[in-house]
């Protein structure tokens, strides 16, 4: 009788537990080896901005990797993350070959694990704290691609369970901007019983997730699949509605929204300020990944046009700029170059995202800083003076400063030049609410155990707090805005309805 493949699947996976049930003791658990996350080939993969360059785990691979948890009885790996995953919890359910309860388990905590296992730096933070490397100096469970593995399962297996909810209290809430910041609160949000609306400004859902990073390392299908979950919860979700101009927060208040947990994100670019700035062909980091990453500028029918060139140089060092200059190469760049002013060690790109892009054959001008730029006499740009440094003493953000060396200048040729140093918040909610409070630097101001601003009924998280930060590091603003914000309507609203 012939098998089906479902059937093969599951004496497999039964074939591979009872392999790893042998390997339960400790001394056993520490000899296997952590596993590598199998990748597409560089020369394969720069041919298109929609090929994903890390491929995921198999089931085999996935199980054994979980069988190296120790499963501690103090787990400091959770320590380490933002969004307080139960990470042994998760983990145990891919070792036993349980993985719709593995997802199951991330989902509690988490809006967008399939996401977060892509793109989250788990190796500053939860890996970081895992027994293996504190104790073992060893390299750490591989918490990020289990936590993909998990989430990619439940996807493609068409399974995909929704949280349990809290019974409708039917207080409206309204959530402004749809990033990482302000998913992960509507997702709290709904599950604890309100009516949640987000309220976006561009036309598809999903912020820096969409618009910000490329589908080479993120692809927008499996962003989707997570918002629909949010939709399945109840989540409501307006697009090309601008909150401070479509309407104010006194409208909203006039349909009523009780509460605001503003994510608006830190979208305006930053420029450096020196001769020949506003030369065609430069732009800012924004601009050139939206183009691309939101609208589809890559493809060769697409009515968005982008700039294209023979030599492109990224100025920054962060995964914004990495980014970029991928994405030139991947938009035809012969020569695609970093120019960053510190060292390599000193780049805040995640490590995995600079051996990409060396793989796929990116150049790297470090300690270098572009002084300005000679256009030619159409007044498009050609070529990038810079001028080599050195490091000095720490400044406040704990890395050498750069120094400049009198008399390092060079010239680098460049037809685009694509500037990554940093975002700054969107104004526009800062600027059109009255009695506010905002920082120097145009964040809005908040207590920082709670997320709440100067006024009461209004929250915020995310770049927008930050003025820059992680996928991560956002979602769990919103995670701890969610958990205050449901104190505050509590006190303000569902105690009244109980003492009539």
């Amino acid at each position: 009788m012939e098998r089906s493949e479902e059937y093969i699947k599951n004496e497999r996976k039964k074939e591979w537990r009872v392999e790893l049930q042998k390997k339960t003791k400790a001394k056993d658990r520490m000899t296997i080896e952590r596993v590598q996350m199998p990748e597409s080939a560089p020369e394969e993969r720069i041919k298109s901005q929609r090929i994903e360059v890390n491929k995921g785990l198999t089931a085999e691979e996935a199980m054994r990797e979980a069988t190296r948890c120790m499963d501690c009885v103090n787990p400091t790996c959770m320590e380490g993350c933002p969004v307080s995953i139960n990470i042994p919890k998760f983990i145990k359910n891919i070792e036993r070959g349980d993985f719709l309860q593995a997802a199951s388990v991330l989902k509690e905590t988490s809006a967008l694990p399939a996401v977060c296992g892509r793109v989250c730096p788990q190796e500053i933070q939860c890996e970081q704290r895992c027994f293996y490397v504190e104790k073992l100096h060893q390299p750490a469970v591989a918490i990020g691609h289990l936590e993909r593995f998990a989430a990619d399962f439940e996807r493609e297996s068409g399974k995909i369970s929704v949280p349990e909810l809290a019974e409708s209290n039917g207080i409206k809430v309204a959530v402004i901007g749809s990033g990482p910041s302000s998913l992960s609160f509507a997702g709290d949000m709904v599950k604890l019983g309100y009516d949640v609306s987000v309220f976006e400004a561009l036309h598809e859902i999903g912020g820096v997730l969409k618009y910000g990073i490329p589908e080479f390392r993120l692809p927008n299908a499996v962003v989707d699949v997570e918002i629909n979950n949010l939709r399945r919860m109840g989540v409501k979700f307006i697009t090309n509605f601008i909150v401070g101009q479509t309407e104010s927060l006194d409208d909203l208040k006039e349909e009523g929204f009780k509460a605001f947990y503003v994510g608006s994100g830190a979208g305006l670019p930053r420029f450096m300020n020196i001769p020949g700035e506003n030369s065609n062909g430069i732009l800012s980091s924004n601009e050139y990944l939206t183009r691309v990453n939101l609208m589809g500028a890559d493809a060769e029918d697409s009515d968005t046009p982008v700039l294209r060139g023979k030599n492109v140089v990224v100025v920054g060092g962060g995964n914004t700029a990495m980014d970029s200059v991928r994405t030139a190469k991947r938009l035809g760049a012969e020569k695609a170059m970093i120019v960053y002013r510190r060292s390599e060690e000193e780049m805040p790109a995640r490590i995995e995202e600079v051996h990409h892009a060396k793989q796929e054959g990116i150049e790297f001008s470090t300690l270098t800083n572009p002084i300005e730029y000679i256009a030619d006499e159409n007044g498009r740009v050609k070529q990038v003076t810079v001028q080599k440094m050195k490091l000095g003493e720490p400044d406040a953000s704990g890395r050498r400063r750069p120094i400049p060396i009198e008399g390092s200048e060079y010239t680098i040729d460049a037809s685009v030049v694509v500037v990554a140093v940093g975002v700054s918040p969107n104004p526009l909610i800062p600027n059109s609410v009255k009695g506010l409070d905002v920082s120097r630097w145009g964040t809005i101001e908040v207590v920082k155990d709670k997320m709440q601003s100067s006024i009461p009924e209004v929250f915020a998280g995310g770049d927008i707090v930050r003025g820059g930060a992680t996928v991560i590091l956002a979602m769990g603003d919103g995670r701890k805005a969610a958990a205050n914000m449901d104190i505050y309507l509590k006190e303000k609203y569902l105690s009244q309805k109980v003492e009539h």
